[in-house]
């Protein structure tokens, strides 16, 4: 569980990330979790937008994302999903959160 100030820390790392991916009307699926898993891996935090023909909740989309691909939900944020995991592999971790 990530502590306020480690998400505001997130939060200004991941303000000038584009979006890596896109939810559209077909809404979260195996497909798009499996990517996600695999990006993650190797960027710890990312942004994903929901896309105006998707008509599902953006908070469940958001809370979905999260707990699928194994994530915490850092902002969500208009249409906009800010995602971390910290990496499995020493090597592909990048980002130190401050301590609470």
């Amino acid at each position: 569980m990530l502590t306020g100030k480690q998400k505001r820390y997130l939060r200004s790392l991941a303000h000038h990330l584009d979006p890596i991916f896109q939810v559209g009307k077909g809404g979260v699926n195996d497909h798009l979790i499996t990517h996600i898993k695999e990006a993650i891996e190797t960027r710890e935090l990312m942004k994903i937008s929901i896309l105006n023909n998707n008509m599902d909740d953006r908070n469940e989309v958001a809370e979905e994302i999260a707990k699928r691909s194994d994530a915490q939900l850092v902002q969500l944020i208009g249409k906009t999903i800010v995602i971390y995991k910290q990496a499995e592999e020493k090597e592909n971790r990048t980002i130190e959160l401050p301590r609470k």
